[in-house]
């Protein structure tokens, strides 16, 4: 790692474009070996696309795919998958930052702002702590879901040990890593009414996309809500008022519906509610046929997919944070106030038009690829702006159409992953030559707005 970093280093000088030039990187290897005949079923090699595509949404933690992932890939495919979305889920340059401590001991200025790009950390001398305790943190909690998975199929289902314990461990990685995959052609449906695998999943999926820096703070200040920060206190409100929001409107709407709901008791459609309010935060798992739900059901879903869940964490999406500012200077705006204050802090302006920023050129790419999408494929609009933010938001949840679209769909939905998965903020930077700075200020001038 410690030469792979000196040259990404030394062929990008942004830490953003080593970001990106890393998760590009992991990309093309992963298709290489998905490429090769023992990743298939039937011996053959995976086309070009199958494999990009399935590798993009590995890396990306999205779990959206072309083919069945249990009948298609073999053992080895699938262990793939899940190493892949293992280094999607704490980040290429994370995992890169762990090996130059392993190999040299000491991190130069340059390799901790790398780590810094990527784990959102606020001080750069931090790091070295930080990356070490994300891993141990990450492994801890895929572990627990692991364990707790594999004794439900060793007792509930009757699997084989060793097959029980393939299935929670790689499980487990998709759950925390908010991939999505699942080893079973209809993803979850078959546990509806599983509370133990349900739960698991839902609150493994919730701690992967709280954010490591939101954690870590909760982990310390758990018991004095009064000393959280107030990333911590906007990521925590705002992802509980989703989750009851979401929970609430699939319970409303699709409570008699006998494609979803309608066949289950009342625990378990409160189970199976709760369990499809979390995935959008880009858990990627369902217990529901998604394409039997109603379009307002569907409205709500996209809603939720494309707010996604905390900063600096495995989720996807604009992120909570986000959304919570954004609510906050809409307000501010709203009572004529000049500054954007929250709690007893002002937000900077600096943090005002990245938020901005991020929900337009999020708003944007949607908009875009919906359109692209529908002159090029026969599916609603309901459909098509559905798979589009499930992509972006890195979800991984359809409607049942991904399977079935075409080559330039597809290349559509991988080129929305990569995005999606780095920000477009990132992106943006990474390919911007160079930061640039005006010496001088123009006149002011007052226009018309609304």
């Amino acid at each position: 790692m410690s030469r792979f970093g000196s040259i990404l280093l030394d062929r990008f000088h942004h830490p953003a474009q080593v970001v990106v030039a890393g998760f590009g990187l992991a990309i093309v290897a992963g298709t290489l070996l998905m490429r090769l005949p023992m990743a298939t079923t039937t011996g053959e090699s995976a086309p070009w696309l199958t494999a990009l595509f399935t590798v993009t949404s590995a890396v990306c933690v999205t779990g959206l795919a072309v083919v069945d992932t249990s009948t298609h890939w073999s053992v080895f495919g699938e262990v793939v998958i899940a190493l892949l979305m293992q280094v999607g889920g704490l980040g290429v340059m994370t995992l890169g930052t762990v090996f130059t401590l392993l190999v040299s001991k000491r991190l130069g200025v340059r390799a901790r702002m790398l780590a810094q790009m990527e784990t959102k950390t606020l001080s750069l001398a931090d790091i070295r702590r930080i990356v070490a305790r994300v891993v141990v943190f990450s492994l801890a909690c895929e572990a627990v879901a692991a364990v707790i998975l594999t004794v439900r199929f060793l007792t509930g289902y009757g699997e084989p040990f060793g097959r029980a314990v393939y299935f929670g461990a790689f499980h487990a990685v998709s759950a925390f890593n908010n991939g999505g995959f699942a080893l079973w052609e209809d993803s979850l449906v078959r546990f509806v009414s599983d509370p133990w695998i349900c739960l698991t999943v839902a609150v493994t999926v919730i701690v992967g996309g709280l954010g490591f820096p939101v954690v870590f703070e909760l982990m310390r200040t758990w018991r004095r809500p009064g000393r959280w920060s107030i990333l911590t206190r906007i990521t925590v409100a705002t992802t509980a008022g989703l989750l009851l929001f979401g929970t609430a409107v699939f319970l409303a709407t699709e409570w008699d519906n006998h494609g979803t709901l309608g066949p289950l008791d009342t625990a378990g459609k409160w189970l199976a509610a709760f369990f499809t309010a979390v995935m959008p935060r880009s858990g990627g798992f369902n217990v529901v046929n998604l394409g039997e739900m109603y379009p307002s059901s569907w409205l709500v879903t996209d809603l939720l997919m494309f707010i996604g869940g905390g900063s600096a964490g495995t989720a996807g999406g604009i992120k909570v944070t986000t959304f919570g500012l954004f609510a906050f200077i809409v307000w501010a705006e709203l009572r004529g106030e000049p500054r954007v204050n929250i709690g007893h802090r002002r937000l900077p302006e600096g943090a005002q038009r990245q938020v901005v920023a991020i929900m337009a050129l999020g708003a944007g790419i949607v908009a875009a690829s919906t359109y692209l999408l529908l002159v090029i494929t026969p599916h609603s609009l309901d459909q098509v702006l559905f798979e589009v933010i499930s992509a972006f938001a890195t979800v991984g949840i359809s409607t049942g159409i991904t399977p079935g679209l075409g080559s330039p769909e597809q290349v559509v939905l991988v080129v929305l992953m990569f995005i999606g998965r780095l920000g477009p903020l990132t992106l943006g930077s990474a390919l911007a030559l160079k930061d640039r700075s005006r010496r001088y200020e123009l006149p002011e001038e007052r226009v018309i707005v609304g």
